[in-house]
């Protein structure tokens, strides 16, 4: 980089850098540093019992610095914690040479430099438990300032708030609020109490397809790309649903994926491009079973992830204990509408759409014309984990008809603090059928649709070998960790959410 996009900050660092380098400290070694205890065990270990002398080795990154002339104060934090540390010239230089304090200590290390440090516990006169600090060595030159974060005894209160900044350098968003890491290691709690549910009931991890022929699974525009070797055009995965299926044709009795989609839509507080989903398929199952496994596990997701069922999710209180209310869409769509659409054709649905002003594209069909009134009038009512059973035809290409409502299939979509978080089925398993429902999604594309599915006819063939009854599921991860973790924002439970390049002329 040259140094006339450099700030002055980052001008003073690497002149910094060079003066270590004359001196021979390596700013960057590749030892091994025996670190012995973090923040968290240090200050632990000396509350169980502090009459004990304990010697330590800690790594971590200098946060602030007190300067008392030949000694100081400084706050030092690692992957778990702060802890400050005390650290004087006749310790760290026992003989005539004080370069280590004078030069390294005072004028060549900068906040946000990574040490390590070794030393004993013990507690200042204030009561803080603290490092003494006997050896020290520089493990990483930092060469950018960090965002200043204000403190007062012990709380931020100043924090770092900007998104563009936080959004786009997790990496120091990370290291100036911890307490979005919070966040991130609740999630992983989260995903793991799934997993565990899973594994302990049965069900097999496997891996689908990323690159896919065929974008298949789901109503969504794909990002395009090209396969240059075989020279054809292929699809970033939207879903990975009908790889699974293709699974349980194989024999398998219960499979279960984590994966990474993609679809090429809009940003905004709850969607992002990229993002995670949970799906899954269990043979000679149906949607009502689907209902009572999904709300034994997300009540163990969110016991594991906050210690209760319970959650904050702004100034609401929701409840992630079984069993959920359960509501047919035709019924919600009564509740807050008024309009028993049930028995209505799309040029009735239309007029609905008129007398609620909601908007109706000519391109739509009758399901989308649904959704439409669904998600402008209904979706936001449900703050309460609720079960909406029972979709009309039109709007579930790949679900199994109900066994005993003619025009409406087995599914259901899990609502909670007004947005959908799951969407399951009792599946499609006829070949013949699929295959219209396949026809029917092609002449809405033909319609200018271009979220309608394409016919994907290995799946076809697949289903022709026989699929067994099934029943699926999908979870938006990201949004279930939105509410688990009390964040208003798709990004703040993604690490590197989508964000438009960044100029760097």
């Amino acid at each position: 980089m040259s140094t006339q996009h450099l700030s002055e900050q980052e001008i003073i660092r690497r002149e910094k850098l060079t003066e270590l380098n004359k001196l021979g400290i390596d700013a960057y070694p590749a030892a091994l540093y025996p670190v012995s205890h973090t923040s968290v065990e240090i200050k632990k270990l000396w509350a169980d019992d502090s009459s004990k002398p304990i010697d330590v080795c800690i790594a971590g990154r200098i946060m602030s610095v007190r300067d008392m002339g030949k000694a100081n104060f400084a706050v030092l934090q690692d992957a778990v914690g702060k802890i400050q540390f005390y650290i004087k010239q006749d310790d760290i230089c026992t003989g005539d040479d004080k370069t280590l304090y004078q030069t390294v200590w005072k004028k060549l290390i900068d906040i946000g430099d990574i040490v390590g440090i070794k030393g004993y516990v013990f507690t200042t006169k204030t009561g803080e438990t603290s490092v003494h600090v006997k050896e020290f060595s520089i493990l990483t030159k930092s060469l950018r300032p960090l965002p200043i974060v204000k403190e007062k005894d012990g709380e931020a209160f100043d924090e770092v708030t900007d998104p563009e900044f936080r959004y786009r350098q997790r990496y120091a968003d990370l290291i100036v609020n911890p307490a979005v890491k919070e966040t991130f290691i609740k999630r992983t709690k989260m995903v793991n109490a799934i997993r565990e549910f899973l594994n302990e009931h049965g069900a097999l991890e496997v891996d689908t397809p990323v690159l896919q022929s065929i974008p298949g699974g789901a109503a969504a525009r794909p990002f395009t790309t090209h396969h240059n070797a075989l020279d054809v055009p292929m699809y970033m995965r939207i879903a990975n649903e009908l790889y699974l299926k293709r699974l349980i044709v194989g024999g398998f009795e219960w499979v279960y994926e984590f994966s990474r989609n993609f679809r090429s839509e809009g940003m905004d507080r709850t969607h992002n491009p990229e993002f995670k989903v949970f799906e899954s398929y269990v043979a000679h199952k149906d949607y009502e079973w689907m209902m009572d496994t999904t709300e034994q596990m997300l009540e163990k997701a969110a016991i594991a992830t906050n210690g209760t069922s319970k959650v904050l999710v702004g100034d609401k209180e929701i409840d992630f204990k079984a069993p959920y209310k359960r509501i047919t869409m035709y019924d919600a769509i009564k509740e807050h509408t008024g309009f028993d659409i049930s028995e209505m054709d799309e040029a009735g649905i239309r007029n609905v759409c008129k007398e609620l002003k909601i908007h109706a594209d000519e391109k739509w069909g009758k399901g989308k014309l649904i959704d439409e009134i669904f998600g402008s009038k209904c979706e936001g009512n449900y703050i309460q984990p609720t079960f909406i059973t029972d979709y009309p035809v039109e709007m579930s290409p790949l679900t199994k008809k109900h066994r005993s409502k003619a025009g409406l299939v087995e599914r259901f979509e899990l609502m909670c603090n007004g947005k959908e978080i799951a969407n399951a089925y009792s599946e499609l398993n006829d070949p013949i059928e699929q295959r219209e429902r396949f026809e029917e999604q092609v002449k809405l594309m033909e319609r200018g649709d271009d979220e309608a599915m394409f016919i994907d006819h290995d799946f076809l063939r697949a289903l022709e070998y026989g699929m067994p009854p099934t029943s699926g599921i999908g979870f938006g991860i990201d949004r279930i960790a939105m509410l688990l973790t009390n964040q208003h924002s798709i990004q703040d439970v993604l690490f590197f959410p989508m964000m438009r390049p960044e100029n760097n002329e």
